[in-house]
């Protein structure tokens, strides 16, 4: 199941633009997450940004495990 939902990824990563866009987005927060983690000393800012960063990860996540099961929901019904 999972390396099936792998596959619908990578194909809405080539043929959904939006998808692709939440994608990259997810990476870019997962990136920044590293940064900070890394970070001896953090500062009010850096976890006010370290927050607003794993809340828009989890909301992209949830965006594109939707557009995921919508497009194999789409696939059996064809089927």
């Amino acid at each position: 199941m999972a390396e099936q939902t792998n596959d619908v990824q990578r194909i809405l990563s080539v043929e959904d633009e939006e998808f692709r866009h939440w994608l990259e987005e997810h990476h870019t927060c997962e990136a920044r997450l590293a940064e900070l983690a890394q970070k001896q000393e953090i500062s009010i800012d850096d976890e006010i940004e370290e927050k607003r960063l794993k809340k828009r990860k989890l909301f992209l996540k949830d965006q594109m495990a939707a557009r995921v099961r919508g497009y194999e929901d789409s696939r059996t019904t064809h089927a």
